[in-house]
């Protein structure tokens, strides 16, 4: 059975679809890996076409049916619909990516309320993704995500030009600096999961 990684966040605009991809990317090299785009814009759908080295699908039956992959991204919609509560209880890993900034920890409450609420907090990470570098703001967050009973991942994604781009140009290989990053976080998804 396919590990799920569910990716969640309440508020828009946090790069859950870009990190998604990128994760999906990352490890598709040595593993069998798909995204099931759940998100009603469809990003990652809309793309599928492009990509080679991994399906991506608004098939849900790709949770149950799904022996022959290792991973399945989960990329969700930045609201809490009804679905979220049996996703969460399916996921073997839950990845909350957010920005450093007041609104986006106001909005982060609700969603870590519900993992709290299904038991999940152990099965969690908050990834600090679209960070800007030499700023307070991102200590600040940090201090205050700590307050919650949740893990928070040791590699910070930053706000770089190479993940905005990384759809189209199949990943972030070419820029040293988001691949580094990239692979550190794959790391550390990869030993939540052990």
């Amino acid at each position: 059975m396919a590990k799920i990684i569910l990716i969640t966040h309440q508020k828009g605009g946090v790069g859950k679809s870009t990190l998604t991809f990128n994760l999906a990317q990352n490890l598709s090299e040595h593993s069998k890996v798909a995204i099931l785009d759940m998100d009603v814009q469809g990003s990652l759908a809309q793309i599928s076409n492009m990509v080679e080295s991994f399906e991506i699908t608004t098939n849900q039956n790709i949770l149950t049916e799904n022996e022959e992959l290792d991973f399945v991204f989960v990329d969700t919609p930045p609201y809490l619909s009804k679905q979220l509560k049996s996703l969460l209880q399916a996921a073997d890993l839950i990845l909350i990516p957010t920005k450093a900034g007041i609104l986006d920890l106001l909005a982060i409450d609700s969603s870590i309320s519900l993992i709290a609420e299904q038991g999940k907090e152990t099965n969690s990470m908050i990834v600090l993704n679209m960070i800007k570098p030499n700023t307070t703001l991102t200590d600040d967050t940090l201090k205050s995500l700590r307050t919650y009973n949740i893990k928070i991942a040791k590699t910070k994604i930053s706000d770089l030009v190479a993940f905005t781009r990384s759809t189209l140009l199949k990943g972030v290989l070419e820029n040293n600096k988001a691949q580094k990053q990239m692979d550190n976080l794959t790391k550390e998804v990869l030993t939540s999961l052990l």
